[in-house]
């Protein structure tokens, strides 16, 4: 989450993926599960009534990520990374490919804002301890950092703004 020291970035394609989430959410999802619990209601004793006390909680889950998606989106500050500069530094939005300099392994990660991190799809945030510590070096330069599995040194290999 943002607070008051740090911006709340996000890539434009996390915002559209947040954006398109939000839209799924209100014009498919909600209506239905809304229909499935007038559905549930009607067929009499809602204590007991399993599809309606599932619906409700539903309901009420799909109502917190609306909101919680919706005052997201309001704060957001869209960055577009072929926007940035196309300079040897890392800005928020690279994808940078690093080399462990220990075990000689290369990964390419993007670093995107906190409510895009997909560890899957190599995206990490710019907060992260290595996400921040990439930020404003520049190719050929290697950054310790310190990871929840101890002391890493990397060495940014190629910056690129896709």
């Amino acid at each position: 989450m943002s607070d008051a020291k740090h911006p709340h970035y996000i890539t434009l394609a996390g915002f559209n993926r947040l954006a398109a989430e939000l839209r799924h959410l209100t014009t498919v999802e909600r209506p239905r599960v809304v229909q499935e619990v007038s559905d549930a209601a009607a067929l009499g004793d809602r204590s007991e009534n399993a599809e309606y006390i599932y619906g409700k909680k539903r309901l009420r889950e799909i109502d917190r990520r609306l909101r919680y998606l919706s005052k997201t989106l309001e704060k957001a500050t869209v960055v577009d990374p072929t926007k940035q500069p196309q300079t040897s530094r890392v800005f928020f939005g690279a994808t940078v490919i690093i080399e462990d300099a220990a075990t000689g392994d290369a990964q390419e990660i993007q670093i995107v804002g906190v409510d895009e991190v997909d560890p899957a799809a190599r995206r990490i945030s710019w907060r992260s301890p290595i996400g921040g510590a990439l930020l404003g070096r520049e190719e050929g330069d290697e950054v310790a950092v310190e990871t929840p599995s101890g002391r890493r040194t990397l060495e940014i290999v190629e910056i690129i703004y896709r």
